[in-house]
C-alpha cells in the first residue's frame, strides 16, 4: 500500500509539473494547431501516467481526471475555449481547474445554480455507502440482481462523494463558484433529464464543447438542424462509450469487448428518439406523471446497465478487487494509527 501511495504522489506531481508547462509556455503560443502541438506531449503523458497505478481506488479517479477530463480541457484550451480560457490569474487556479472535476461558473444565468453541500444529505449518503460496503461480506448469499443493485448505488454514491471531496477544498481555498457536479440523478424523469441535467454534469459540460457542438455545427449545413441534433447526440454518446472503454482497460488491463460502448450508443439512440417523441406528445398535451416516468427511466437504466455496463467489470474481477481493497485500506489505516499512538506514548 505504501508503494502504491508513493507512486500515486509521483503521478500527480508529474501531472502538476506538466500543467505548469501548459500555463507558462503553451499559453504564450498562439491558439490553434500550434498550441495543440505544444501540449501533445502532455496529453501523451496523461494517457500513460495512470498505467503505473494498480489500486482501483487510486487509479480510478486518476484515470478519470487525467485521461478524460484534463485531456479534453487542454484540447479546449488549445483553441481558447472554457474552462481554462480566459487564462486563470494564477497557476494554482489553472492547475485546479485543469486537473480536478470542477468548472467555475461562467454564466450563472444560463446554468444550474451552484448548490452548497447539504450536511444531513451528505451524511446520509456516506452512511449508505458504508452500509453497502459492509453488505459485501454477505454477497455470497445474495441474489445476483441484488448485488447489481448494490453496485449501481455504490457507483453513484462513490463517484458523487469523490467529486464533492475534490471540489470542496478548491471552493474553500480559492472561493470558486463551482457549477454543480451532480443533481440528484435518482429524481430523473427521462433519459434526457438524466444524462443532460442530472448525471455527472462535469462530463456533460466537457463533451458538449468538444463533441456535441462541433458535430452539430458541421452536420447542420448538410442535413438540417433537427437531424444534426440527433447525429450530434449519437456522436457524444459514442465518444462517452469509447472513453469508458479506455477507463475499463486501465482498470481491468483486458482488451475491450465494446459492451459499454454499445450501452452508450443504445442510450444515445433512445435519448434521440425520446426527444423526438416528446415534441409530438407534448404538442398534443400528453404527459406522464413524474412518478411513472421516473420509475420507467430508472428501470431502463438498471436493465441496460445489468446487460451492457457491468458485465465487463464483473467478468474481469474488477468488482472483487475493488471490494478486497477496502480491507487492505482499513489494515493500512490501523497500522498507521498504531504507529502514531506508539510515538505519542513515548
Amino acid at each position: 500500500m505504501e508503494g502504491e501511495i508513493e507512486t500515486f504522489v509521483k503521478v500527480w506531481l508529474t501531472s502538476t509539473i506538466c500543467l505548469c508547462y501548459c500555463y507558462y509556455i503553451s499559453s504564450k503560443i498562439p491558439k490553434g494547431f500550434l498550441r495543440f502541438i505544444s501540449i501533445s506531449p502532455i496529453l501523451y503523458l496523461f494517457i500513460t501516467l495512470p498505467l503505473n497505478l494498480s489500486s482501483i481506488h487510486l487509479a480510478g479517479p486518476t484515470i478519470f481526471f487525467l485521461v478524460w477530463l484534463s485531456s479534453f480541457k487542454l484540447i479546449l484550451f488549445s483553441f481558447n475555449q472554457p474552462p481554462l480560457f480566459p487564462l486563470p490569474n494564477t497557476v494554482f487556479h489553472f492547475i485546479s481547474i485543469a486537473s480536478l472535476p470542477i468548472n467555475p461558473q461562467q454564466n450563472p444565468t444560463t446554468t444550474l445554480p451552484s448548490k452548497k453541500p447539504n450536511p444531513p444529505l451528505v451524511f446520509l449518503k456516506v452512511v449508505t455507502l458504508v452500509a453497502i460496503i459492509c453488505c459485501y461480506q454477505y454477497r455470497e448469499h445474495m441474489h445476483p440482481h441484488l448485488i447489481l443493485v448494490l453496485y449501481c448505488c455504490h457507483m453513484y454514491l462513490g463517484i458523487e462523494l469523490v467529486l464533492a471531496l475534490t471540489a470542496a477544498p478548491v471552493r474553500t481555498v480559492f472561493g470558486f463558484e463551482i457549477e454543480p457536479q451532480f443533481n440528484e440523478p435518482y429524481l430523473s424523469t427521462s433519459l434526457q433529464d438524466f444524462w443532460g441535467r442530472r448525471w455527472n454534469l462535469t462530463v456533460t459540460r466537457t463533451l458538449r464543447p468538444t463533441v456535441y457542438n462541433p458535430v452539430r455545427h458541421v452536420v447542420s449545413s448538410y442535413v438540417g438542424t433537427t437531424y444534426a441534433t440527433s447525429i450530434a447526440t449519437l456522436a457524444t454518446f459514442g465518444v462517452s462509450g469509447l472513453m469508458h472503454e479506455v477507463i475499463y482497460y486501465y482498470l481491468a488491463r483486458a482488451y475491450p469487448t465494446w459492451e459499454v460502448t454499445w450501452f452508450f450508443v443504445l442510450h444515445g439512440v433512445c435519448t434521440s428518439v425520446e426527444v423526438a417523441v416528446k415534441k409530438i406528445v407534448l404538442r398534443r398535451g400528453w404527459r406522464l406523471h413524474r412518478a411513472v416516468s421516473g420509475l420507467i427511466t430508472v428501470a431502463f437504466l438498471a436493465v441496460t446497465g445489468n446487460w451492457l455496463f457491468f458485465p465487463q467489470l464483473i467478468r474481469n474481477g474488477v468488482d472483487r478487487k475493488a471490494i478486497g481493497e477496502y480491507e487492505v485500506i482499513m489494515d493500512f489505516v490501523k497500522d498507521k494509527l498504531r504507529a502514531i499512538t506508539f510515538v505519542f506514548n513515548l
